[in-house]
């Protein structure tokens, strides 16, 4: 009863992560359009998100001692660099295909696996990839010449290397051997949120942001909306909701009923900027789309989970690929497979269990 129940709040927590992450690139589009650089509008987001979570940040300040090494691989990759990448390639691309692209982490992860720890993947994984692969071809418009916006393109597969990174830490520490190394993990996500705003700082250089825009309005689908508004929900909702349900709720769901609700969020943020900013996709544009999504989830059940209950640990698979846990319920975010333990140890971050 006590798991069921468990399971049922994981997948509420899942959902309303993934409607989170999903609204941010329809939020961040019309400031961006309204003058303002992509990269001032991660700041201002991962800034703001991370000033909300500053009182967890001092009450879990001895992770800084415990744990520097995952803080700061958090910081970098979960928050940094996987909001940067996006977000810089909304100026270029529709919303929906820089999410799209975002997808191919499964098959990154795999690819990875594969050819670079040459360990051995699943049959089912790897027609996953396929699948992926060719549904984003459909995306782009491969056939039009490559007429696709090929930085924008490129700046969305940057995110999900990114993203690659968030899967792998998000679930560091939840369920060690030792609970005296159990990680907390709103502290990680206060304590990536500060260091990703450091980082972005010296990237971003805020000083230079026109601030006027902010007391203005954006364009939002032919709707003129008060800026502030849109800053507000991509600060509150957009990162610290998101930030905060989908890596709590990774703790009470298989790695495969995370990976399978996260795929909702490339669906909701599709929805969201047909109706508010009416980017219309076209029909090979939707086909490639829902095969993305087909093949990222063949490749997240791709492999049997030791996870019971939806609680518990994830196992290292002999001869298999290891499917990592979701901490986005979306972002940014789905759940790939790769050899997640070999990967945290060998960086230093593994506390006696494996980890999106």
């Amino acid at each position: 009863m006590h798991a069921s129940q468990g399971r049922s709040v994981g997948l509420g927590l899942a959902l309303l992560s993934a409607f989170a992450f999903g609204g941010s690139g329809v939020a961040a589009k019309p400031l961006i359009e309204a003058g303002l650089d992509p990269l001032h509008v991660v700041w201002l987001r991962v800034a703001g998100a991370a000033l909300v979570m500053l009182p967890l940040a001092w009450r879990h300040r001895d992770l800084v001692r415990r744990r520097p090494a995952l803080l700061a691989g958090f910081g970098l990759f979960a928050v940094a660099g996987v909001q940067a990448f996006y977000f810089a390639s909304l100026s270029r691309i529709p919303v929906g295909v820089a999410l799209l692209v975002e997808y191919l982490a499964p098959a990154l992860v795999l690819l990875w696996v594969r050819f670079v720890r040459r360990r051995p993947v699943t049959r089912a994984a790897a027609v996953g990839v396929v699948l992926a692969v060719g549904g984003l071809a459909c995306v782009v418009e491969v056939w039009s010449g490559l007429s696709f916006d090929v930085i924008g393109l490129l700046l969305a597969l940057a995110a999900a290397c990114c993203q690659v990174g968030y899967f792998l830490l998000s679930d560091q520490g939840g369920d060690p051997v030792d609970p005296a190394d159990a990680v907390d993990p709103l502290g990680v996500i206060a304590y990536g949120l500060l260091i990703g705003t450091l980082v972005l700082t010296v990237v971003a250089r805020p000083w230079g942001m026109d601030w006027s825009l902010l007391a203005g309005r954006a364009d939002m689908g032919g709707s003129e909306v008060a800026a502030p508004l849109l800053l507000g929900w991509i600060v509150l909702i957009a990162t610290v909701l998101a930030y905060a349900t989908g890596v709590v709720s990774v703790r009470r769901l298989s790695p495969q009923v995370a990976g399978v609700v996260a795929c909702l969020e490339a669906v909701i943020a599709t929805v969201l900027a047909w109706v508010l900013l009416r980017e219309h996709l076209s029909a090979p544009q939707i086909l490639g789309g829902l095969v993305v999504l087909v093949g990222a989830f063949i490749a997240q059940t791709s492999t049997p989970t030791a996870r019971a209950g939806g609680v518990g640990d994830t196992e290292l698979l002999s001869g298999e690929a290891q499917p990592f846990n979701d901490g986005a319920g979306a972002g940014d975010e789905d759940d790939p497979v790769g050899d997640a333990a070999a990967v945290a140890e060998g960086d230093g971050l593994s506390a006696g269990r494996t980890a999106t």
